[in-house]
């Protein structure tokens, strides 16, 4: 298993409690024991949830499981069927879980410079709750959903926020243009400054940030900036390995690989899709929960089992008091309608639809509503 969080640790439970009992080896580069990373820019940069509250594990789990921690895969020799790590060791294996995940993307020119910061692991939390604490004017550059959750998270701390999104409508890409728009406009409501359609420059100051240039020519003033511009698939280790990489692990619906032996599961593995027919890598919590027994199951029969259709991403985020839910994929759906709530409100329930066919749900403060929509999204597909 090469990945220690959500998604290592699902496929390590589905492999015991599918009747493995071999030995499982458990290779992560950070140091940390397998930690729940939504809560990082929620409740945990906020100092309401402390770093025990994270765990992933029970107290009395014992997944009889070597845990080889602050080691980073360096290559895959399929050859020799060895995991090389950077410091010099190697693991042979019979059969391998591919879940080393996704990393933040950064800023060129950044590096080194104080106040500056993305969120991926529990140490980037750490380092901006300690910057936080001491208040003072955020720029939070990217206005996805992690950005947006730190916009809410510092907002409520007291500090001045600004989100700067180059697109003309945050969130346009998994919600649409629309929905986006309206999910967006939480920030004005809580007095959070929105700049859209517009890049980043640079960031400036010496050793620490003190602003951020825009391309239009303005400059922001900043004490701290986050940047949430999305992130990349942690794959490069796996280069000349023989495994067809493209936009992660090109995978199966099941989540088999080109090469016997070898599953590919979480934000890392680009999963075949048999609902949209073409391939997707699904950055979210319940897919890293979800799929790896799918994966599982495949890897111990083998590669003999017919692949399930897996259900329809979710996600949920939490911004300014308000539970926001969406499964399903926005892209190509030719309409979007309000059934339920007011966009006015913020509780509204929208649905997707291609040719009347409904394809995705979003709900804002409708938990009830959104939660019979999706049981409906993740039937399986009729026969034709």
């Amino acid at each position: 298993m090469v990945g220690a969080s959500l998604a290592g640790l699902s496929a390590a439970r589905s492999l015991r409690g599918r009747g493995y009992d071999g030995r499982l080896v458990v290779i992560g580069d950070e140091t940390h024991r397998p930690y729940d990373r939504p809560p990082l820019s929620k409740e945990f940069l906020a100092g309401t949830l402390g770093e025990a509250d994270l765990s992933l594990e029970a107290d009395d789990e014992d997944l009889r499981a070597e845990w080889l921690l602050g080691a980073r895969a360096t290559g895959l020799d399929r050859a020799r069927r060895a995991v090389r790590l950077a410091d010099g060791r190697e693991v042979r294996t019979e059969g391998l879980v591919i879940a080393t995940g996704a990393a933040a993307r950064t800023l060129p020119g950044t590096e080194g410079l104080a106040g500056v910061h993305s969120l991926r692991t529990l140490d980037d939390a750490r380092a901006l709750r300690d910057e936080l604490a001491r208040g003072g004017r955020l720029v939070v550059i990217g206005g996805g959903f992690i950005g947006a959750e730190v916009a809410s998270t510092a907002r409520a701390l007291g500090l001045e926020v600004t989100v700067v999104e180059v697109a003309p409508t945050p969130l346009a890409a998994p919600l649409g243009a629309t929905m986006g728009g309206l999910v967006s406009a939480l920030h004005a409501d809580h007095g959070v400054r929105l700049l859209c359609g517009v890049g980043v420059k640079g960031i400036g100051g010496e050793s620490r940030v003190d602003a951020v240039h825009l391309e239009d020519g303005r400059s922001i003033p900043a004490d701290i900036v986050v940047v949430g511009v999305g992130a990349r698939p942690c794959v490069e280790w796996l280069e000349g390995s023989g495994l067809a990489l493209d936009n992660g692990v090109t995978c199966g619906a099941d989540g088999r690989t080109g090469l016997a032996g070898v599953v590919a599961v979480g934000d890392c593995a680009n999963w075949y899709d048999p609902r949209a027919g073409a391939h997707r890598r699904v950055e979210h919590w319940t897919g890293a929960r979800e799929r790896p027994d799918a994966a599982v199951a495949t890897l111990l029969a083998g590669g003999a089992v017919e692949p399930g259709v897996p259900r329809p991403p979710y996600f949920w985020s939490d911004q300014y008091g308000v539970k926001i839910q969406f499964a399903g994929h926005a892209g190509g759906a030719d309409s979007v309608t309000v059934e339920e709530g007011s966009p006015d409100g913020r509780d509204v329930l929208a649905v997707y639809r291609r040719a009347g066919r409904p394809v995705a749900v979003l709900g804002m403060n409708q938990p009830r509503s959104f939660t019979r929509w999706r049981k409906q999204l993740s039937a399986p597909p009729r026969q034709s």
